[in-house]
């Protein structure tokens, strides 16, 4: 089971409070979450052209986290116990877990306990595993993407790797393009694009974010190593099963009067009728052959922030106004993806609405005659590891210079 979803958060950093819960539920746990976010810091020059603030991100990272394994982590209940046993130098009296009981919450406590039985006085056995452990997670300016794997299916990952294309100012720099994770789950291939495509709602917008989906498409490029007689996948098409989410921004080809007319009758059909992102599909001039889901709620942008209200419907300035759309969106290339279901989440935190997706997928557990990584692989992810080397591609014209590539380490 796969779960992916988008959100556009603004520009926002998330406060401490925030529950993603409502956001990452499913009727039935998923086995690998993919997790995309827009605008995860302020689009400004600094953010920009300076240097990359990663401290929003550690804290969606944290909330995460928190949403999919508890309140708090092992690490942090192994500091509680730790840290008591460094101050009494002896086991924890009935009394002391009473009091850490109060401190911590009862589901917190109880897997203190656990963790307090597979440790010795010092604090230095291995801790009880979490349910979910973080695989990779990679920023490039606002745009991030994490994945987030079950625990005992950590050692059936390998050979993954990461690209970034930027699309944003002077058609390089990194306030719009796409982050790609490509990974082998078991011996089926999977890449997840997370991409914040050109705004604007003025005509021919459209065709701007029909070109970064073609340069995206182009540009990304994974380190390509040879498996005996096989390769593995080197561009996002190679791959076996594809998930391409974010915000797209493809907007709406009608009025403002008639949106809010069929907006006031709930009349989503009609609507999706005047959505650029099918008809630029339905016309062959992207993403052809790429499935998505039925629609059957509310355009996710643009609200006025904590409340239910389109700007459309409050604003009266032409400067300000935008036509509310399905802005954010998850599609997807692969016969073996099976959609469960497609929704919105309906946090106030933004001016978009988060988007989710339930997959259920079919993997290989014998290698493919196309693509046969091993675990001798130099790219092999052993367990706990969530941090690799990644190639990040931004592409400079060739008016501007030499293309720019090279190598950091992913966070």
């Amino acid at each position: 089971r796969l779960f992916v979803g988008t959100w556009n958060v603004g520009g926002k950093s998330p406060h401490d409070g925030l529950n993603l819960k409502d956001w990452l539920r499913s009727p039935s746990p998923s086995d690998v979450y993919v997790l995309g976010f827009q605008e995860i810091v302020p689009l400004n020059a600094g953010n920009v052209l300076g240097p990359e603030d990663s401290g929003p991100a550690t804290k969606w990272l944290s909330l995460i986290r928190q949403a999919l394994n508890g309140t708090k982590s092992d690490e942090e209940l192994c500091q509680y116990y730790a840290a008591a046993v460094e101050h009494k130098k002896q086991r924890l009296s009935f009394s002391d877990l009473i009091s850490i009981e109060d401190e911590l919450g009862r589901e917190d406590f109880q897997r203190f306990v656990a963790l307090n039985s597979n440790m010795g006085d010092d604090g230095s056995k291995n801790p009880t595993k979490p349910r979910y452990r973080l695989m990779v997670s990679k920023q490039m300016v606002g745009i991030f993407l994490c994945v987030w794997v079950r625990a005992d299916l950590n050692e059936h990952i390998s050979n993954l790797k990461v690209s970034c294309v930027g699309r944003g100012i002077m058609g390089y720099l990194g306030n719009k393009g796409s982050i790609s994770i490509s990974m082998t789950i078991y011996q089926t291939t999977f890449c997840f694009v997370c991409t914040h495509l050109a705004s604007g709602e003025k005509e021919g917008d459209e065709v701007r974010r029909n070109s970064d989906v073609c340069e995206i498409l182009k540009k990304t490029r994974f380190n390509n190593h040879s498996y005996g007689d096989s390769l593995s996948p080197e561009t996002i098409l190679d791959h076996d099963n594809i998930v391409w989410l974010g915000d797209l921004n493809y907007r709406l080809a009608t009025t403002h009067v008639e949106t809010c007319e069929l907006l006031e009758r709930n009349d989503w059909e009609a609507l999706l009728e005047k959505d650029q992102l099918k008809l630029e599909q339905k016309a062959g001039r992207i993403f052809s052959g790429w499935e998505e889901g039925s629609i059957h709620f509310a355009p996710t942008y643009k609200y006025l922030i904590d409340s239910d209200y389109y700007v459309a419907q409050a604003c009266k300035s032409k400067d300000k106004l935008r036509i509310p759309a399905w802005c954010d969106r998850i599609l997807w290339k692969g016969e073996a993806l099976k959609q469960q279901w497609y929704i919105r989440g309906e946090s106030k935190f933004s001016d978009h609405r988060p988007v989710s997706s339930s997959f259920v997928v079919n993997v290989r557990a014998k290698p493919s005659s196309r693509f046969c990584p091993t675990k001798s692989s130099p790219s092999t992810i052993l367990p706990g590891v969530a941090k690799i080397q990644a190639e990040e591609l931004l592409v400079i014209p060739a008016t501007a210079g030499p293309r720019l590539s090279f190598c950091r380490p992913v966070h």
